[in-house]
């Protein structure tokens, strides 16, 4: 096998809260100024893994500084070399993207960018292809690998099948807590939050797979920790639609052409996520996730080709959340609650005069724009695999800069000053 490890990371400019509505906000992105990023302690960690062949770092940063944040990651993979990193900013997205308009002329939208939780996803795959890998190991920066064996345990039964002769193309690992534990916290230490916990669904879930054998078929994928082989993302895209949850949305968009996720319980990471400032803005993108979902499931069932998603064979989780009465009672009971008490009070009023309705009529309008780019998907990497061309561009392209001879002494790499935009030029 070729696996290659892909690491989307995400910077702000500040970690102030964002506001409802902002386009283009991820959980847990990096402040450019911040002394240790978490892509930093991510790297270090993967330096004692076993058989590491390439980690191709994604770029996600708004334009006004992409520059800068491209600088700052280039500064940080420099400091792990054995690990061939592979740095994809802007112009590295560019010669992807340009060679998929090529092949699909007229796609809309932005299926495969550096934009959007499921293009984000989409552009890893690409680049894996154009590389000639046949397994994506999906890796956030605000994780730790705890053990050498992380690698070979991501592929361990990629390509195989089960003793029921079922193939497994795509798994998925789990993380543990900052207390070393791989359940959620069930106490709920505001009223208010109740009717959108979902975490004793979760640990059900968990201690079903935890108990069970070493591979089980999943109704969860942790985007974090997750292996998908060449069979699978070859002809499964991630959806470029979604607002954020695009993981578990991958393994409904496999189920529907077919292909199963598989839980492996011996394969982990550690989760170490920075506080989440405004709460308010990531609730209405889940409220606009989970209305697609159902909206999109709904309009799988008039495609013939595609296999039926129901919430029965998604019990006990993911299933009350894809059952449309039930969720319109969750995004209901929960924006009254947080609009009576708690913070945000101004912007969850708002969500629940306006926004709620806003995502149920976005969803109508798009439930279906999925399954006609997931058509294009097989031609689109058909052509982008084993690119030499595009595979060799990449590779002199993102190769990490290094910082321009001032005659005076730099600041070590990684620094804040490694966020200053760098000149462009020829890389030896």
């Amino acid at each position: 096998m070729n696996p290659v490890i892909v690491i989307p990371s995400y910077w702000a400019r500040t970690d102030d809260p964002v506001t409802v509505g902002d386009v283009g906000v991820y959980d847990h992105a990096t402040p450019i100024s911040k002394p240790l990023p978490e892509l930093e302690t991510c790297l270090q960690s993967l330096e004692q893994v076993r058989g590491v062949l390439r980690v191709v770092v994604l770029v996600v940063a708004p334009p006004a500084f992409a520059e800068s944040a491209r600088a700052r990651v280039d500064g940080i993979c420099r400091m792990h070399p054995s690990l061939n990193p592979l740095v994809v900013g802007r112009r590295e997205a560019q010669e992807v993207i340009r060679l998929i308009e090529r092949v699909t002329p007229g796609l809309e939208g932005e299926p495969c960018s550096l934009r959007g939780y499921g293009a984000i996803r989409n552009m890893g795959l690409a680049v894996a292809a154009a590389l000639g890998h046949d397994v994506v190991v999906f890796l956030d920066d605000d994780e730790l690998v705890l053990n050498e064996d992380f690698l070979i345990d991501a592929v361990y039964g990629i390509g195989l099948e089960t003793r029921q002769g079922l193939p497994i193309q795509a798994k998925t690992g789990y993380f543990l807590t900052r207390d070393d534990s791989p359940y959620a916290d069930v106490s709920e230490p505001h009223w208010y939050d109740r009717w959108w916990s979902k975490r004793a669904e979760f640990n059900q879930l968990m201690d079903r797979y935890l108990s069970g054998t070493r591979i089980s078929r999943s109704n969860h994928v942790c985007g974090g920790c997750f292996a998908v082989g060449a069979e699978a993302f070859c002809n499964v895209a991630f959806d470029p639609i979604i607002t954020r949850g695009e993981d578990l949305d991958y393994l409904f968009n496999l189920r529907m052409c077919g292909y199963d996720v598989w839980f492996d319980n011996q394969w982990f990471v550690k989760h170490l996520p920075p506080d989440v400032p405004g709460h308010a803005a990531r609730y209405l993108q889940n409220v606009y996730r989970w209305t697609y979902e159902v909206k999109k499931l709904e309009a799988s069932k008039d495609i013939i080709s595609l296999h039926h998603v129901t919430p029965e064979s998604l019990r006990p989780y993911p299933a009350t959340w894809i059952e449309p009465d039930t969720l319109r009672h969750r995004i209901f009971m929960t924006t009254l609650a947080r609009t009576i008490s708690g913070p945000e009070r101004r912007e969850y009023f708002d969500i629940l005069v306006h926004g709620r309705k806003e995502a149920e009529r976005w969803a109508t309008s798009v439930a279906r724009d999925y399954f006609s780019f997931q058509t294009y998907w097989p031609r689109i990497m058909a052509s982008l695999w084993d690119d030499r061309a595009l595979g060799r561009a990449l590779k002199e392209m993102g190769l990490p800069k290094q910082p321009q001879p001032t005659g005076a002494m730099r600041p070590a790499m990684g620094s804040l000053d490694d966020a200053l935009p760098m000149p462009g030029g020829d890389r030896t």
